[in-house]
């Protein structure tokens, strides 16, 4: 449960949501349907960005549910911000303070610091950690291991705020992020 009430909205990257695989398509990533349903409990507006055309954005996002919006983006390209104000108009936020921004994207990512929004990076869903790929599954625990916290220290490095393994971590993240706000922390 999201006990999180001075998050005004999150955005995710649509791939941070899910999981390619080779014969299935995409599935939701581990955590993320129980996340979202979360959040709409908690009545916290939620909305999906990707970078891909329309058309091939709805189609990963049609294993995600129906109520969950999403924004293909238009224009200016990552790290502009311009997609994540977008998205955030699409929803009548009313305001960027306590708006977050959670994947594993660097490029997103870099579009939401620079939008102002607070950052979740998602170590396990980036270039970095393809959970899905077969080079991943053949890794020992070690090796992944290595590569997670290669990918966590380069997310920190780009200036995110905080950084989590997975979308079942999140609702900590949220409200780590809430007590910040109450002490006056901005991003």
């Amino acid at each position: 449960m999201f006990a999180a009430p001075d998050i005004t909205a999150v955005l995710f990257g649509l791939r941070g949501c899910l999981v390619q695989t080779a014969n299935e398509g995409p599935l939701p990533a581990p955590g993320a349907l129980d996340t979202l349903a979360g959040l709409r409990q908690a009545q916290i507006p939620c909305i999906w960005l990707d970078d891909l055309n329309s058309l091939q954005s709805r189609r990963l996002a049609s294993v995600l549910p129906d109520w969950l919006p999403g924004h293909s983006v238009n224009g200016a390209r990552w790290p502009a911000p311009n997609a994540c104000w977008q998205a955030l108009m699409s929803l009548d936020s009313e305001r960027l303070e306590g708006c977050v921004l959670v994947s594993g994207e660097p490029q997103l990512l870099q579009s939401g610091l620079n939008a102002g929004l607070w950052t979740v990076g998602l170590a396990t869903c980036g270039p970095a950690c393809d959970l899905s790929s077969a080079q991943w599954q053949a890794m020992t625990q070690q090796e992944q291991d290595l590569a997670r916290g290669k990918a966590t220290l380069a997310l920190f490095r780009l200036g995110v705020h905080s950084v989590i393994d997975h979308l079942e971590e999140l609702d900590t993240c949220l409200a780590d992020i809430a007590l910040r706000r109450s002490k006056g922390e901005k991003p």
